[in-house]
C-alpha cells in the first residue's frame, strides 16, 4: 500500500521529533543528576567545614579552659574529634538521614571505631598516602546516601595521648583503659572523616523535573506537530487534491467550470496556472476540430 503526502511526511516528522526529544532527555536527565550530585557534595562540603570548624573551635578555645580541670580527671570535650562528633549527633536529631563520623581503626572511644565500609575507605588512603578525599555512594536503610571522606593524620598534638600507653594522660587511661587506641605512627592514616548526605531524595527531585521538562517537551512538539499538519493539509494537500481532481474530470473528457485553484505557496500556483493554461489550450484545439 502506498503511503499518501501527508503520512509519509509525518512518519519522518514523527521519527525525527522522536530521536530529538530522545537525545534532548538523555541529556536532561544527565545533567539534572550531575547537578543534584554537585549540590549533594556541596553540601557535604560544607559539613565537612563545619566539623573542622568545631574542631578548631574546641583546640582553640575550649582546651585552654579544661587544662586545670583535666590534672584531675580526663574530659572528652577536649577532644576535637569529640567535639565535632557531638555537634553532629544533635543535627541527626532532626535530620537522621545525615550523619558524620571520625572513624578510627583503633580508637580510644569505641563508638569511633570503623565499620567495614568506612574500613575500607580508611584503607583506601593507607594505600594512597596522596589521597586527600574519596566520594561514592553507597545504599541505605534509608535510601542511597552519598558519602565524602578525608583522611585523618597522626600529627604532632595526636602523639600525646595515642602513641604508647605509658606516654597517655592518666587521666584517660582510668577513663578508657590502656587497650584501645594507641599505637598510633606520627603521620600515619589512623582514620578518616566520613560525611553521609541523603542522595536518593536529591535524585528523586532531579526525576521529577525531568519528567516535567519531558512532558512539556512533548505537548509542545505535538503542539508543533498538530500546527504543521494543518498547514500541509491547507496549502499543499487540499490544493493538490483539488487540482488532481479537476485534471482528471478533463481527462475524462469533462469541462469543469471551475478554474484551478491559485492561492496557496508559489509552486502550488505556478502549477495550477500551468494547467489552467493547458486546459486553455485543450479547448481551443478541440474547437478547432469541430465541424
Amino acid at each position: 500500500m502506498r503511503l499518501n503526502l501527508l503520512v509519509r511526511i509525518n512518519i519522518a516528522l514523527l521519527a525525527t521529533l522522536a530521536l530529538a526529544t530522545l537525545t534532548m532527555g538523555t541529556l536532561c536527565r544527565s545533567l539534572l543528576e550531575a547537578n543534584a550530585r554537585h549540590d549533594a557534595l556541596h553540601e557535604a562540603g560544607l559539613m565537612m567545614d563545619s566539623a573542622l570548624a568545631s574542631r578548631a573551635y574546641t583546640t582553640g578555645e575550649i582546651v585552654p579552659l579544661l587544662s586545670e580541670p583535666m590534672q584531675t580527671h580526663f574530659l572528652p570535650q577536649s577532644v576535637p574529634f569529640y567535639a565535632a562528633t557531638q555537634h553532629f549527633l544533635r543535627l541527626r536529631e532532626h535530620h537522621p538521614d545525615y550523619s558524620y563520623k571520625e572513624a578510627t581503626l583503633n580508637p580510644t572511644n569505641p563508638r569511633d571505631r570503623a565499620m567495614d565500609w568506612e574500613a575500607d575507605l580508611i584503607q583506601r588512603f593507607k594505600n594512597d598516602p596522596h589521597s586527600e578525599e574519596i566520594v561514592g555512594a553507597r545504599d541505605t536503610p534509608l535510601g542511597e546516601a552519598l558519602y565524602l571522606a578525608r583522611p585523618i593524620r597522626a600529627e604532632g598534638e595526636c602523639m600525646s595521648c595515642h602513641s604508647l600507653p605509658s606516654a597517655a594522660p592518666a587521666t584517660l587511661i582510668a577513663r578508657y583503659g590502656s587497650n584501645n587506641g594507641f599505637g598510633w605512627q606520627l603521620h600515619e592514616v589512623v582514620g578518616a572523616q566520613i560525611v553521609s548526605i541523603p542522595f536518593a531524595r536529591a535524585l528523586a527531585e532531579a526525576a521529577g523535573v525531568f519528567h516535567r521538562i519531558m512532558l512539556s517537551t512533548t505537548l509542545a512538539l505535538l503542539a508543533v506537530v498538530i500546527v504543521v499538519n494543518a498547514l500541509l493539509y491547507l496549502l499543499v494537500v487540499k490544493p493538490v487534491r483539488r487540482m488532481a481532481a479537476l485534471a482528471d474530470e478533463i481527462s475524462l473528457g469533462g469541462s469543469p467550470t471551475e478554474p484551478f485553484p491559485r492561492g496557496g505557496i508559489p509552486e502550488l500556483a505556478a502549477l495550477a496556472r500551468a494547467f489552467e493554461r493547458m486546459r486553455i489550450s485543450l479547448d481551443r484545439a478541440l474547437k478547432l476540430t469541430e465541424p
